[in-house]
């Protein structure tokens, strides 16, 4: 018999959240990649709090903050190839920056502009997906494809823990390690689906025990050290283009903001919960090694927040002066040669427009 309680699953850890660890693994560590990594992951928290805050001027739409989850996607992001296959939900906005996104059409996404998700070429990274999980289907036949190509591709599906309740999510699990494809599970356990805490999502323990019932690799990581995310992501990344298949990835750690800028996080969590979490910030623990090595200073932290708020006003004034859609794009895109009645209505809607003036 298999007693699911008697299942251990150790967290992998390299920095704890007070900046030390294993100093052995920590040693491996390069200057220049560590202070790679922090750049990274304050810019995104830069980026994330103003987005946040543009959002509450009026000045974009819904959002999905991030802040809290930096190390999670700046260390998995950084454990992949410029031609690897990203599918991201909508909340990975530091991975696909990461991936080769200008800020500026992000921007053209939270204005609901059509051009906000046509990704250059070269970028591979798929449409936002806002149905929960419908992106792991896709990743897998994406990496099913590279598969069949013989090409060295990885597709990564991220996804937070409520995608998890999904049969979608279930069903790319077990097409995936059947065939056998070069496709990473990444979860985000952010410890909320929205208001709904993790213990009442499902009876596992963690995430990563569900890759044992389609025989594939499971692993659970710190989500908040990104030194212990990117070597697990390099690991599995490594492992599929290798050809030895899939593997799940719960990297454990905390939504410290709202789900979306419509969403009000105390009606459900209790201050002392964010707090502790707040003690474990993924950007503390990095800051406190770069120090420790004489790698970073206040002055030095100071000048690049000032850099990357200036980069966020150019890349939002650039967006609002490019041009704007029409509402013509509604009928457009979806068949290759629109239906009869599709035509019609758009006919309709542009002829009304005219009749008031309307450009």
């Amino acid at each position: 018999m298999f007693d699911p309680n008697e299942l251990s699953i150790e967290m992998v850890q390299i920095l704890d959240e007070n900046g030390g660890g294993d100093e052995a693994k920590i040693a491996s560590f390069s200057d220049d990649w560590l202070l790679n990594a922090y750049k990274a992951m304050r810019r995104a928290r830069v980026i994330d709090e103003r987005l946040l805050r543009m959002q509450r001027q009026g000045r974009i739409g819904t959002y999905a903050p991030f802040s809290g989850q930096e190390a999670a996607q700046v260390g998995s992001a950084l454990a992949l190839r410029s031609d690897d296959w990203i599918f991201p939900s909508y909340r990975e906005v530091a991975v696909c920056l990461l991936q080769g996104m200008p800020l500026e059409q992000f921007f053209h996404y939270v204005q609901g502009r059509l051009s906000g998700k046509r990704m250059p070429d070269g970028v591979n990274i798929f449409p936002t997906q806002i149905i929960i999980a419908a992106q792991t289907l896709h990743a897998v036949g994406c990496a099913w494809a590279s598969k069949l190509k013989g090409e060295p591709h990885v597709s990564v599906a991220y996804f937070g823990d409520g995608a998890t309740s999904e049969g979608d999510f279930h069903e790319a699990m077990n097409f995936a390690a059947v065939y056998n494809v070069p496709v990473i599970f990444f979860c985000q356990n952010n410890q909320y689906a929205i208001s709904v805490p993790y213990a009442k999502q499902t009876a596992s323990r963690t995430i990563a025990q569900k890759a044992l019932a389609y025989g594939m690799k499971g692993v659970l990581v710190d989500g908040n050290d990104v030194l212990a995310v990117y070597e697990t992501m390099k690991q599995a990344v490594d492992a599929a283009r290798r050809g030895e298949g899939p593997m799940l990835i719960e990297a454990l750690t905390y939504r410290l903001g709202p789900h979306t800028t419509a969403d009000d996080p105390t009606k459900y969590r209790r201050p002392e919960e964010v707090e502790a979490w707040r003690q474990k910030d993924p950007l503390h623990r990095v800051r406190v090694l770069l120090a420790r090595r004489g790698l970073w200073t206040e002055a030095q932290e100071e000048a690049f927040v000032a850099e990357v708020n200036a980069e966020v006003t150019a890349a939002y004034e650039a967006a609002i002066a490019s041009k704007s859609g029409s509402i013509a794009d509604v009928f457009d895109h979806v068949y290759s040669e629109a239906p009869k009645l599709l035509a019609e209505q758009k006919a309709e809607v542009m002829r009304r427009k005219q009749a008031k003036g309307v450009k």
